[in-house]
């Protein structure tokens, strides 16, 4: 869905009328720093096309603390729910939660729901857990989630109920696109009850395939992990004559891991992703490039997204996880296998190492950029539930952080264009065609 002056605006549950904690701070020269006001805005075109003066000028909302509030500190019951996969940065996002709230704020019963929104349901795996600064003080360093995740929707008026039950005036919903089409419906029986509950997103996927937020959190971190395993793979494969290293990595729709971590690495001679299709038999297909790197160069490096080459396996049932999400065939190992087949029948030993760091890159901790990048996300977040804005998720555009409509985000999601600079920028690393075999 394309933004319009429309589609943009943010639901706010009426007039803010008491004075922000901040504000009052500002004041008394207690702290530095700035308000925004409901007037800024973010341009959503950036670039200009001076040949149609008639361009519709789209803004979203830039966050931000404001000087006005909706709900009264003191009075406030906030939660916190982490869903879907893990991914570097979760703990960083749960704990600037906390300590904007608890000292900027003033809002002392913070609720973490664990394992995800089965945390919500009557038969819950745990009772949500009270979270202060001295319980998340050093959740940061760790991987994962300290509340725990889950996968799979759970009923939107279970998760109301609840949070009715518990009093719960502010909910983040800390996730990815599954996870924000969950909060969307808890929001529309929210509404249907005239329950003023505040549901705030914030875009989580190593993917980094949401719209509308440049770069999630946790990105950075998957990129590094996937560049060191790049950097050992080319190793093994400059070691040894006529050797092969595979690297598969995350990137279901889309190949945003694989591409960075390949420009990040250099060492890639191919780079496959699920945006461009590639064929394999033919004198310019996969298997002929992959024969010609190992005779000129004597091994080649070839990473992975796991959403590419899915047409290999159009005549295989297709499932579905727990989320409604297409379970991927595993590219990685039938790339493996057929390799291996093409050239013992053409008679040209090889060695083949394969490597599927898929689930360790995302269980580490966050690195310095996606810790400084979580605490950005957290804190606008907060700023924009305790102004009663809802049906609303955290953005990230042209290095402003901003206020997305939920709505917005439909059922897209963001990909690599292969006509842009960043799969130019793969090309120029690898040498490889722009279509193999197409």
């Amino acid at each position: 869905m394309l933004p319009t002056s429309e589609n943009t605006k943010i639901q706010n549950f009426g007039e803010c009328t008491i004075e922000s904690p901040i504000a009052a701070a500002l004041r008394a020269g207690q702290t530095e720093g700035s308000l925004v006001s409901e007037s800024e805005k973010i341009r959503y075109r950036v670039e200009i096309n001076q040949s149609n003066p008639d361009q519709e000028d789209i803004f979203f909302e830039k966050a931000g603390p404001r000087e006005k509030i909706f709900f009264n500190p003191a009075k406030t019951t906030a939660a916190i729910v982490t869903c879907g996969g893990v991914s570097p940065g979760l703990n960083n996002v749960i704990r600037s939660i906390v300590l904007e709230l608890y000292y900027n704020y003033g809002v002392k019963s913070i609720l973490g729901f664990q394992y995800g929104y089965l945390g919500f349901t009557t038969n819950a795996p745990a009772k949500p857990i009270g979270l202060t600064p001295e319980i998340v003080k050093d959740i940061n360093k760790l991987g994962g989630s300290f509340i725990g995740s889950s996968r799979g929707p759970v009923d939107a008026e279970t998760i109301i109920d609840t949070l009715v039950r518990y009093g719960i005036d502010i909910l983040f919903t800390v996730g990815g696109d599954g996870t924000q089409r969950g909060a969307q419906e808890i929001v529309a029986e929210a509404q249907k009850r005239n329950a003023k509950v505040s549901i705030i997103g914030i875009p989580k996927t190593i993917d980094n395939d949401i719209l509308y937020v440049y770069q999630t959190f946790g990105f950075a971190t998957a990129v590094e992990q996937a560049k060191n395993v790049i950097t050992c793979a080319a190793v093994e494969a400059t070691s040894y004559q006529n050797t092969i290293s595979i690297v598969k990595l995350m990137g279901r729709d889309a190949g945003f891991i694989a591409a960075m971590s390949t420009i990040a690495a250099i060492d890639v001679d191919f780079c496959l992703i699920p945006e461009v299709p590639f064929n394999l038999e033919g004198e310019a297909g996969f298997y002929a490039l992959v024969e010609n790197k190992l005779r000129d160069k004597g091994s080649a490096v070839i990473v992975v997204s796991e959403g590419a080459g899915q047409e290999f396996f159009e005549n295989l049932e297709t499932t579905f996880d727990i989320s409604g999400n297409r379970q991927q065939h595993d590219i990685g190992a039938f790339l493996k296998s057929k390799l291996s087949t093409y050239f013992k029948e053409k008679k040209l030993p090889i060695t083949l190492r394969y490597f599927d760091p898929s689930y360790s890159i995302r269980s580490v901790p966050a690195n310095v950029s996606d810790s400084l990048f979580c605490d950005r996300f957290a804190r606008a977040a907060v700023h924009a539930g305790m102004c009663g804005k809802t049906n609303m998720m955290i953005g990230f555009w042209y290095n402003n952080v901003t206020h997305i409509p939920l709505s917005l985000l439909g059922n897209d999601r963001k990909r690599i264009n292969p006509s842009g600079g960043l799969w130019g920028d793969v090309l120029s690393i690898t040498g490889q065609p722009p279509r193999i075999g197409v």
